[in-house]
Parts: structure tokens; C-alpha cells; sequence
């Protein structure tokens, strides 16, 4: 397999509840004006204690500076695992649980934090900027690496540079050590088609800034239209310095080959799971966290 460094420069920042107002103009523009700016990587996600914004440089200077905006120190970079040849964003979609123990383990057993993004097509795994030449170094035995650099695939040279931390022995248990709920929300996991943007544009804003509803027929769903339960983990907000807690969530999900997607936000982490699934998923997670 491939793994893709992209190449944009991102920020990972938390807008408060009461600030979005503040924001909203810059946050249409990067949804929905994508050629009035230029940024190449927007994510937005709300919570109920805040809205979580992931956004390259370009696009962090449309919002506008504000004690109600507050930012990860570090810079991040996107990797994303495509199975085969191809451009990264027509790679088929594989799951968190499927780069499980490929990609994410072997950087938590090298203490290398990570941000994850999950997404209908694809996953991207972010890490920080600084963390580059060690997340290469622990890659690359099993993966060939490329960077993305103005637009076009190329190889990219293992630095070869590692952070001199001491890989756990094979078989060593992962303890789950933060709280884990699940809310009765049930969600479905869609994809819109670009070309139907502007036709939706006010029902997707009212979507965003006012929760309402969204058609079906311009969305791409999976053919049995089936619904998420959420496990959200973190009692206290997690912070960005803890290694390991994607992997702790993934790796029993991947043992039992249970799709999820996984979603880090600036305070908690959440992941998605099969409505059916939930109850055999939270009995899995809490046995992880209770056997140690």
C-alpha cells in the first residue's frame, strides 16, 4: 500500500459556541466559494461544546481573530493510505479499523500523537508537522511513501530519523484509561456530489448554522441506508499530547472487524460504529478498560 503525505499546511482550531456568528461569513466562504479563496482543506465539525475547525493556512486567515477562537499550537500534515496506485482522493475507502494495525498502532507504539479524520471516502491521519521524519521512519516498512508537492505525486525520502523510543513487545495489552459514553443520537453518514452544491446551497447552511433538515436525493448513502451510534471518548478534554487513544478505540474495533469512523475534534474523540453493533462495542471497550 501507499501512503500520501499531503501537502498542505494545516491548523486545528475550536470555535465556541457563542462565536460562531463571528465566524460565519469566513465559514460560508470556505464551504461554499471555494473559488474565492484559496484554501485546499476545510473541515468543519459541531459538538455539543464547540465547533471544531480543521483548515490549511489560506484558508485559517478568513476567520477572523477572536478570544472565542482558540488554536492547536503545533502544525499538522494529513497522510492518507491509498490501497494500490492512484490520486488519494479517488482512493476507495477503507476505514479506520483497516489502518488499525498498519498505521495507527505502530505510531502509537512510537509514542507519535495523532488527529484523525474519518470521512465517506476516505481517512486522514493527521500528525504533526515536526513529527514528519519519525512518522516516515516508522512507515516505511510497510508502506511506500509520496509527498504530494503542487499538485503532483512524488516519492518521498525516508529521512531515516527516529525518536529513539523502544517498540513495545508484540502482544502487549493497550488499556482503555478514558471514560466512554454513548449518546442516543443515531447518524447517517453521507457524501454530497460537488456538482449539486449550489442547488443546496441554503439547505446545507441552515444544516450547519441551524440544524435543519437535508433531502436524500442529493446525497451519496450506502445502498442499505444504514444508521451510526457514536462512541465518545473523553471525560476531560484529551489535549493534543497523549499518544495512543485512536489505537486504543481501533484496535479491539479492528480485531473484531467492526467498520467505524473516527472523528478527533478539539476537545473529545468520536467514533462511529454500526447502529447494530453498538452494544457488542461498548461491552469490547469497557472489557479493554477494565482487564488491566
Amino acid at each position: 500500500m501507499e501512503l500520501h503525505i499531503l501537502e498542505h499546511s494545516l491548523k486545528v482550531a475550536s470555535i465556541e459556541k457563542e462565536g460562531i456568528e463571528i465566524c460565519t461569513h469566513g465559514l460560508i466562504k470556505l464551504a461554499f466559494l471555494a473559488s474565492k479563496t484559496r484554501c485546499k482543506f476545510f473541515s468543519l465539525t459541531e459538538t455539543p461544546e464547540d465547533y471544531t475547525i480543521i483548515v490549511d493556512e489560506e484558508g485559517f486567515k478568513e476567520l477572523p481573530q477572536s478570544n472565542l477562537i482558540s488554536v492547536a499550537d503545533s502544525t499538522w500534515l494529513a497522510l492518507n493510505v491509498v490501497s494500490g496506485g492512484g490520486n488519494a482522493s479517488s482512493s476507495q475507502p477503507i476505514g479506520v479499523t483497516k489502518i488499525a494495525k498498519s498505521v495507527i498502532a505502530p505510531l502509537a507504539d512510537h509514542n507519535i500523537s495523532v488527529f484523525m479524520l474519518s470521512t465517506y471516502q476516505t481517512d486522514f491521519i493527521l500528525v504533526r508537522e515536526r513529527d514528519l521524519p519519525m512518522v516516515m521512519h516508522t512507515l516505511s516498512s510497510e508502506f511506500t511513501l509520496f509527498r504530494v508537492v503542487n499538485g503532483e505525486t512524488v516519492a518521498a525520502h525516508n529521512l531515516g530519523i527516529s525518536n529513539g523510543f523502544v517498540k513495545p513487545k508484540l502482544g502487549m495489552p493497550r488499556p482503555i484509561i478514558h471514560p466512554l459514553s454513548s449518546p442516543s443520537n443515531m447518524f447517517c453518514v453521507t457524501s454530497l456530489d460537488p456538482d449539486t452544491l449550489p442547488s443546496v446551497a441554503t439547505l446545507l447552511m441552515d444544516v450547519m448554522f441551524y440544524s435543519g433538515g437535508f433531502p436524500n436525493n442529493v446525497l451519496f448513502t450506502s445502498a442499505s441506508g444504514e444508521l451510526w451510534k457514536m462512541v465518545r471518548i473523553g471525560g476531560q478534554p484529551l489535549g493534543f499530547d497523549e499518544c495512543g487513544i485512536v489505537a486504543q478505540i481501533s484496535e479491539p474495533l479492528a480485531t473484531a472487524d467492526i467498520p467505524a469512523y473516527y472523528i478527533s475534534t478539539f476537545k473529545f474523540d468520536h467514533a462511529l460504529v454500526p447502529e447494530e453493533n453498538i452494544q457488542s462495542v461498548i461491552r469490547a471497550l469497557r472489557t479493554e478498560s477494565t482487564a488491566q
